[in-house]
């Protein structure tokens, strides 16, 4: 039976510290190899928090499996941010284009729950509201009534 690690490591800067030392140690496999490995894999992650699953076959084998980093990290990523607001409702940090949130439903396309491009943007939008971040200018709240009324259709009509 395999044994299995689940850790969210920082991309591209993983470590054989805690938490991913600690939980491989035991299981004897070459630490060193599985870190390097993970950083190969997540070096396009870097700056974000990653979750990654470490399978370790019954002969010291090991396969490595790289998730996408929450939404909220893509966002921030897009736009070139820290943080997101300490008061969502009052302030805004940032101010995401339509386009960028095309580009960050994709990514996560494996793991949102939607079936077309136009509420895969809706759930990344919706991660907006928490983050205190502004869509096209406006409150992301405003915009979902733009999109429902098919103001951007021409974008959000495309293949998912």
């Amino acid at each position: 039976m395999a044994d299995m690690v689940e850790v969210l490591v920082p991309g591209g800067k993983a470590n054989p510290g805690p938490p991913l030392g600690p939980a491989l140690g035991p299981l004897g496999i070459n630490i060193k190899k599985v870190v390097d490995e993970i950083n190969a894999k997540t070096k396009d992650y870097n700056g974000m928090t990653v979750p990654v699953k470490v399978i370790v076959g019954p002969n010291k084998t090991f396969t490595i499996e790289v998730g996408t980093p929450p939404t909220s990290a893509l966002i921030l990523a897009e736009l070139k941010i820290e943080k997101g607001s300490g008061t969502p409702n009052t302030v805004a940090v940032g101010d995401l284009k339509i386009d960028q949130a095309i580009r960050v439903a994709r990514q996560k396309k494996g793991a949102m729950l939607s079936y077309n491009l136009k509420n895969a943007v809706k759930e990344v939008i919706g991660t907006c509201v928490s983050l205190g971040v502004t869509v096209e200018g406006k409150k992301p709240k405003e915009i979902f009534a733009d999109i429902n009324a098919g103001a951007y259709d021409d974008k959000l009509s495309q293949p998912y």
